[in-house]
């Protein structure tokens, strides 16, 4: 399979992930782009598909967005992002994907295990806080931005339309900073560039079939069989890199 092929494939997987939750295109892109390309070029090659993809949805459904939650994650998120690009830059790719791939594990079976929490219906500053610049450091680091914000829209217990569309309008600011690091980190080269257009049409489609997904699932049933697909595809990134 060419890597044309692969990456149209990968990143429509990827985004229609992203357009029905809100999240896990990353969980998704990241460590299957990474099977074949390196890892400095899928990290901001998803953070562009996460750009695009964002954009959209907030276009689509800005009036489902929890205005407030997204400025503060935002904010808290700023000082997280130089971060975690330095954590990317300095630490061995080998060793990056091996904590990327704990990491989606760990997420996937604290999410499958977890028990039901009540649900908060102000927003709580501290959680903000933790919530944002852990999401800032991952984001900078892997472009995984996700989890510490599926905690806080769980924790809120946002409903499937309103979880999705405040997320994007988190992404679209933050992800747009990581890829301005990226840009002064000479990593969003001309290859990145030329797998983003090849990716971009998939992706676009992805997004409308993701919005109609999402108002049809909802239940924890379903979240649950994403969560078990992240755990495997964490298993095999770790597979992959000490093979």
């Amino acid at each position: 399979m060419s890597i044309s092929i692969s990456i149209i494939l990968v990143s429509f997987l990827a985004s229609i992930i992203r357009s029905t939750f809100g999240f896990g295109e990353a969980l998704v892109a990241v460590p299957l782009l990474a099977l074949f390309l390196p890892l400095q070029v899928a990290v901001p090659l998803a953070v562009m598909l996460s750009i695009a993809i964002a954009l959209l949805v907030v276009i689509q459904d800005h009036r489902h967005i929890h205005i407030q939650s997204a400025k503060w994650l935002i904010l808290y998120a700023l000082p997280g992002i130089p971060i975690g690009l330095y954590l990317m830059l300095q630490l061995k790719e080998g060793f990056t994907k091996t904590a990327l791939g704990i990491l989606i594990c760990l997420f996937a079976l604290y999410s499958i295990l977890k028990k039901m929490h009540s649900k908060n219906t102000k927003d709580h500053k501290g959680w903000l806080a933790v919530c944002g610049l852990l999401s800032g450091i991952l984001g900078g680091a892997y472009g995984l931005n996700g989890p510490p914000l599926v905690y806080y829209g769980d924790k809120q217990g946002w409903s499937a339309q309103h979880f999705r569309a405040t997320l994007q309008a988190y992404f679209l600011p933050a992800s747009t900073l990581a890829l301005l690091g990226y840009f002064m980190q000479s990593m969003v080269t001309a290859t990145v560039f030329h797998y983003f257009l090849i990716a971009l049409p998939p992706t676009i489609i992805a997004v409308y079939i993701g919005r109609w997904l999402n108002k049809k699932f909802t239940t924890t049933s379903f979240f649950k069989l994403v969560y078990i697909f992240l755990l495997l595809l964490g298993t095999v990134l770790l597979w992959h890199t000490f093979r």
